[in-house]
C-alpha cells in the first residue's frame, strides 16, 4: 500500500493537470483576451505538477521511471491539443523554412517582399475578405513595394527574421518533412521530441552524476516547458539541448579525450541556436577555458559561413531592432532596477550585476556539479533584465532539475504572470515576489550556517570563526 498510493496520488495529481490544458484548448481559453482564464488553467496545471513531483519522491526503483515516462508522453500529448496561443513565433518558424526549402535566404528578403508571393501558403497569408483580413491570429500589412494588402499570421513581416543559422537550419529540416499546407503541427511534434531529448539527456546526466534521474520530472512534468516548447513551439528548447550536451561533456566523465573541444562546439551551437544559451557557459570554463571559447566561437562560425556567403550583413537579421524595440536603449526593459536607476542607467547597472553575476559563476563554480551554479546565473539574469518573453526561461528548468532546485521555478511563474498581464507595476510585483520567495528558500537552505555567519560578523576586525561543516545532500 505504501508503493501504491503514492503511485496512484501522482497519476491522479498529473491527470488534473493534464485536464486543465485540454479543457482549456477546448474553449480556446488560450488567448489574450482571456487572461484571466488562462491564469487559472495554468494555476491549476501547476498545482497539479507540483503534487505530482512531490509524491513522485515517494516512488522507487523501475515504478518511478515509468511513472516518469508515462506522464510526460501524457502531457505531451495534451500540449499537442491546440494551436499555439500565446505568441506566433512558430508562424515565422515556418514561413523561414519554406523560403530555405525554396532555396532562398531567409536573412535576403522581408515576409511581406513581393519576391516571396509565390511561397505564400494559404494557412500563413490568407486572402482578404471583403478587403479586410480575418482569422484568430490574423494580422494585416502592406506589400513591398506596391502597398498591397497583405493579411498574415507572421508577426513583423516588415522586418528581416531575427534567428541564428541553427535555428534557421531546424526551422528547413522541420517544413523539409511535411508539404507546405501542414500548419503549426509539424514545429510543435519537433519541440515534442526536442523535450524528450532533454528530459532523456537529464536522466543521464542525473544518474551518472550520482545524483536521482527522478529530478528529470521537473522538466518533462513541467506544464510551461510543455506549454513553451510544444504548444507554442519555441525554439529556445533547440538551444536548451545543446546547453545541457554542453555540460554533461564538460562537467561528468562521460568523454575521456577532447571534451574540451567537444562541449564547446555544442556550446556555440547552442549559443547560434538563440544566443541566450549562452548564461550557462561562465561556470564551464573553470576547466580548459581557452580550448572551450575557442571551440565554441569556431562553431559559431562555422554555421554562420554560409549564410554570411549568401547574405552578406544581413545576417544580423532584426536584432538591432529588437534591442530597441524591447526597451533595452531607452532602460525600460528592466521592471526590478529601473525602480532605482532612472533611465538607460538601469540597462547600464543591468549589463554591471550580469557581469559581475558571470565572473562569480566562473570564481565559485564546481567545474564537476556546476549545474547550481548555472541555475543561480541563469535564474539571476532573467531577474535583473525581466524579459517579456516567458520562454527564454525555458533554459533555467533542467539546471534547476539538475541542481535538484525547484525553487527557481518561482521565476517562470513571475515572467508567464508578466506576459499574461502586462504592466509595468504588475511586472515589478510578480519579479519582486519571485525574488522574495528564493530568498527565503536560500535562507531554509542554507539556515544551519546562518548564526555562524552572524557571529563572525561581531567577532573583531580580522578574527574568524570557523562555518559549520555541510553534509553532501
Amino acid at each position: 500500500m505504501r508503493v501504491v498510493l503514492p503511485i496512484v496520488g501522482a497519476a491522479a495529481a498529473l491527470a488534473v493537470a493534464v485536464a486543465a490544458v485540454v479543457v482549456g484548448h477546448a474553449f480556446q481559453l488560450f488567448d489574450r483576451s482571456g487572461a484571466w482564464p488562462l491564469t487559472a488553467v495554468g494555476a491549476i496545471a501547476l498545482a497539479g505538477f507540483a503534487v505530482a513531483v512531490t509524491l513522485l519522491f515517494r516512488v522507487r526503483g523501475r515504478a518511478a521511471l515509468v511513472l516518469v515516462v508515462v506522464g510526460a508522453a501524457v502531457l505531451g500529448g495534451a500540449a499537442l491539443a491546440g494551436p499555439p496561443h500565446l505568441s506566433t513565433d512558430s508562424a515565422r518558424y515556418a514561413w523561414d523554412g519554406i523560403v530555405q526549402d525554396a532555396g532562398v535566404s531567409p536573412y535576403e528578403h522581408v515576409p511581406a517582399s513581393s519576391a516571396l508571393a509565390g511561397l505564400r501558403p494559404g494557412w500563413l497569408y490568407p486572402a482578404p475578405v471583403d478587403g479586410r483580413c480575418a482569422g484568430q491570429r490574423i494580422m494585416s500589412t502592406r506589400e513591398e513595394p506596391g502597398g498591397a494588402l497583405l493579411c498574415t499570421a507572421l508577426n513583423r513581416p516588415r522586418v528581416p527574421t531575427i534567428y541564428p543559422p541553427v535555428s534557421e537550419a531546424y526551422f528547413a529540416a522541420v517544413r523539409a518533412l511535411v508539404p507546405t499546407t501542414a500548419a503549426y503541427a509539424p514545429l510543435q511534434v519537433g519541440g515534442l521530441l526536442l523535450v524528450g531529448a532533454v528530459g532523456a539527456l537529464l536522466a543521464l546526466l542525473l544518474r551518472r552524476g550520482g545524483r536521482d534521474p527522478r529530478w528529470s520530472a521537473l522538466w518533462l512534468w513541467c506544464p510551461f516547458v510543455l506549454d513553451q516548447a510544444v504548444t507554442d513551439s519555441h525554439v529556445d528548447v533547440l538551444g536548451v539541448l545543446f546547453a545541457v550536451a554542453a555540460t554533461g561533456v564538460l562537467a561528468v566523465p562521460v568523454l575521456r579525450r577532447r571534451r574540451a573541444v567537444v562541449g564547446g562546439v555544442l556550446l556555440g551551437l547552442g549559443v547560434a541556436t538563440k544566443f541566450i544559451p549562452g548564461l550557462v557557459a561562465p561556470p564551464l570554463l573553470r576547466r580548459r577555458p581557452v580550448a572551450v571559447v575557442l571551440a565554441a566561437a569556431g562553431a559559431v562560425a562555422a554555421v554562420y559561413a554560409p549564410y554570411l556567403l549568401a547574405s552578406g550583413p544581413k545576417v544580423i537579421g532584426y536584432l538591432p531592432g529588437y534591442f530597441s524595440e524591447e526597451g533595452y536603449e531607452s532602460g525600460s526593459r528592466s521592471a526590478l532596477l529601473s525602480l532605482v536607476l532612472p533611465g538607460s542607467w538601469s540597462t547600464v547597472g543591468a549589463a554591471v550585476l550580469v557581469a559581475v553575476v558571470a565572473a562569480f559563476a566562473v570564481w565559485r563554480a564546481d567545474p564537476e556539479r556546476p549545474w547550481g551554479v548555472q541555475a543561480a546565473v541563469v535564474g539571476a539574469t532573467l531577474l535583473i533584465v525581466t524579459p517579456a518573453y516567458p520562454w527564454y526561461a525555458l533554459l533555467l528548468v533542467p539546471f534547476a532539475a539538475m541542481a535538484g532546485r525547484p525553487e527557481w521555478l518561482v521565476v517562470t511563474v513571475a515572467m508567464t504572470v508578466r506576459q499574461l498581464h502586462p504592466g509595468l507595476a504588475t511586472s515589478r510585483a510578480a519579479f519582486g515576489a519571485a525574488v522574495i520567495v528564493l530568498l527565503v528558500a536560500l535562507a531554509v537552505r542554507h539556515r544551519a550556517e546562518i548564526p555562524a555567519v552572524v557571529s563572525r560578523l561581531r567577532l573583531p576586525f580580522g578574527a574568524r570563526a570557523p562555518l559549520p561543516e555541510r553534509t553532501s545532500r
